[in-house]
């Protein structure tokens, strides 16, 4: 199993345990890396979620939880290339917001498999010349 950077959408499904699936590969991922690998988005998102639904203690108990994240920043590397992506899904007309160009830069910069149940969203960009390897851990 190759180096994964978690998207949101599929860490919001480990918090809740809810998809056997994906806590089969969740589980199999920790057992291999010991940490899941997120961006500073996904934190970023999942703070907003929690706060906007006003579930205080699952974003208290997030927050605790972070220390056993690898927590992935933007650098100016990232930053120039999540600007590339999004001009270029702008240009064709297949935007998919701007968290999710820099979510998916930072696995392209990096070299990592980004982890995701968006594969069709975030297949738009391969499609348009960037490198990025997707996998969905709800199959």
């Amino acid at each position: 199993m190759d180096k994964a950077l978690i998207d949101t959408d599929i860490l919001s499904e480990i918090m809740r345990g809810r998809n056997s699936r994906v806590l089969e590969h969740a589980a199999t991922y920790s057992d291999e890396y010991r940490a899941f690998t997120v961006s500073v988005v996904t934190v970023a998102e999942v703070v907003k979620g929690l706060r906007k639904v006003s579930r205080a203690l699952a974003l208290e108990r997030f927050i605790a939880e972070l220390p056993q994240f690898e927590v992935l920043p933007i650098d100016t590397q990232v930053a120039i290339l999540a600007g590339n992506m999004y001009a270029e899904l702008e240009r064709s007309g297949q935007p998919i917001g701007r968290a999710d160009p820099m979510i998916a830069a930072t696995a392209s910069a990096l070299g990592l498999v980004l982890v995701t149940g968006n594969v069709g969203h975030y297949a738009r960009l391969p499609d348009l010349g960037f490198e990025l390897r997707i996998a969905n851990w709800r199959d």
